[in-house]
C-alpha cells in the first residue's frame, strides 16, 4: 500500500484521496449487506459482515496513514495540505461510522420489527445514496484539478454538492419519522434493544451528515480556487 501511495502522490495529491475513498466505500457497501442479513434474521452472517467491515476500515486506516506520512515529505501540492487532510479526515470518519454500526449489531440480536421495517429501509437507502453522491464528488477531483477548478466541471461538482445537501435533508426527515415510530414501539422491545436501535439510527444518520460535510469541504475548495 505504501509504495502505491508514494507513486500516486508523485503524480497527484488527488489520486491517493480517491484510493482511500474506495476503501471507505467498501465499508459503506457492506453496511447495506449487513442490514440485508439482519432483515432475514441471519445473525451469523451479521457477525461475518461486521468483521469484514472492520477489515475494510483497517485497510482504509492504513491508506490514510500512508497519505499523511507521504504528505509530510513536502511534495508540491496544487491543493494545500490542510484541505487535503480535512477531506481525508471526513472520509475516515465515514469508515469509522460504518464500523460502529457493525459493532452495535453484534452486541445483541436485534430484530427489525415489521412496524418500522419499511421506514428503516427508506432511511438506510437514503443515507447510502447520499454517500454515493459524495463518493462521486471525490471521483471528480482529478477532473477539477485538470481544469484548474473552473469551468463546466466546477459547475457540475457544485450541482453534485447541492444534491448531497438535499439528500442529507431527506435523510434527516426520514430519521425524525423513524425515531417517532421507534418511541411509539418502545414498550414492545427490551430496554437494551431500544437503546441499540437509537445508536444504529444515530450512526447511520452520520453517513449522510458526514457525506454532506465532505461535499461542503469540496465546495469551499472550489470557492477558494475560483
Amino acid at each position: 500500500m505504501r509504495n502505491i501511495i508514494t507513486k500516486l502522490l508523485g503524480r497527484s495529491p488527488i489520486a491517493p484521496l480517491q484510493l482511500h475513498m474506495s476503501k471507505v466505500a467498501e465499508c459503506v457497501q457492506k453496511v447495506d449487506a449487513l442490514f440485508a442479513a439482519l432483515s432475514v434474521g441471519d445473525y451469523e452472517k451479521v457477525k461475518t459482515i461486521s468483521a469484514q467491515i472492520s477489515e475494510s476500515e483497517h485497510a482504509a486506516d492504513l491508506a490514510k496513514d500512508d497519505i499523511r506520512n507521504n504528505l509530510a515529505t513536502g511534495v508540491f501540492l496544487p491543493v494545500d495540505k490542510a484541505t487535503l487532510l480535512a477531506i481525508l479526515a471526513i472520509q475516515d470518519s465515514i469508515a469509522d461510522k460504518s464500523e460502529d454500526i457493525g459493532v452495535v449489531l453484534t452486541m445483541k440480536r436485534l430484530e427489525l420489527l415489521e412496524a418500522f421495517r419499511e421506514d428503516f429501509q427508506q432511511f438506510l437507502k437514503k443515507n447510502i445514496e447520499t454517500f454515493e453522491v459524495a463518493q462521486s464528488i471525490i471521483g471528480q477531483l482529478d477532473e477539477l484539478l485538470s481544469t484548474t477548478f473552473a469551468g463546466s466541471e466546477a459547475e457540475k461538482v457544485k450541482a453534485m454538492v447541492d444534491d448531497v445537501s438535499f439528500k442529507e435533508h431527506e435523510a434527516d426527515v426520514l430519521q425524525s419519522k423513524l425515531l417517532r415510530r421507534l418511541f411509539e414501539l418502545e414498550n414492545q422491545m427490551s430496554y437494551g434493544s431500544f437503546i441499540l436501535w437509537l445508536k444504529v439510527f444515530e450512526s447511520l444518520g452520520q453517513l449522510a451528515n458526514l457525506s454532506e460535510n465532505l461535499g461542503h469541504r469540496v465546495r469551499t475548495l472550489l470557492d477558494i480556487k475560483t
